[in-house]
């Protein structure tokens, strides 16, 4: 049985974090390796690093590594149906964890299903926003692997993101943010280049590239 967690004060149901009462204190020392990246020096905020091969990956805030568990109970949640729990549960791990990139993924993933593409694009642009700032922060940044799994979460809210814009009728925006992430993983795993060539979002979204 999942454990129960106390009742907290978040935000208000798909309102999206803004800072005020969050806090990584308290957390549970992360491990050492965790599928979030190495929790060493990792500290409170996203960081890019890079390794002896010249790739670099994200590093997350000290408050993710140590809730994988929770991800993972999540997860299971969803695969089961579960989504008003799952939602519940990832508010919760956003209001003590603000900068949760996967949480944030996940909630995406959750409006689109729905067709809530609003509030998609809002989590999904988050967690795509959080992760672009550590890549510039870091500076120098030109290989970004996909198949490093602390990577992956910020690619696949990149994909949502582009699916949420093109929907809005955005399509220039989206193809900034196809080629954003095709620099950093030329290789392209999740196959962005076609739907930058296929012209998704329609004549509209074409024309005001917006």
């Amino acid at each position: 049985m999942r454990r129960r967690k106390p009742k907290r004060e978040t935000a208000e149901p798909g309102e999206l974090p803004d800072g005020r009462g969050v806090s990584a204190n308290g957390a549970r020392p992360a491990r050492e390796e965790t599928k979030f990246g190495s929790a060493k020096g990792s500290g409170r905020k996203l960081h890019a690093l890079q390794d002896s091969n010249g790739g670099w990956r994200l590093v997350h805030p000290r408050c993710a590594q140590a809730r994988q568990q929770d991800i993972e109970e999540v997860e299971q949640m969803i695969a089961a149906g579960e989504n008003e729990i799952a939602r519940d549960e990832l508010r919760w791990l956003l209001a003590e964890c603000h900068d949760f990139i996967v949480a944030h993924k996940l909630l995406g993933d959750l409006a689109a299903a729905g067709n809530d593409i609003r509030l998609a694009r809002g989590h999904y642009g988050y967690a795509y926003q959080l992760g672009m700032r550590a890549i510039d922060a870091a500076g120098g940044v030109r290989r970004l692997s996909y198949s490093e799994p602390a990577n992956r979460a910020f690619f696949e809210a990149g994909k949502g993101l582009v699916s949420c814009l093109l929907k809005q009728g955005k399509a220039g925006m989206a193809r900034e943010v196809i080629d954003r992430l095709l620099g950093l993983d030329a290789g392209d795993p999740l196959r962005l280049r076609a739907v930058r060539t296929g012209g998704g979002g329609g004549a509209k979204g074409k024309r005001r590239g917006k």
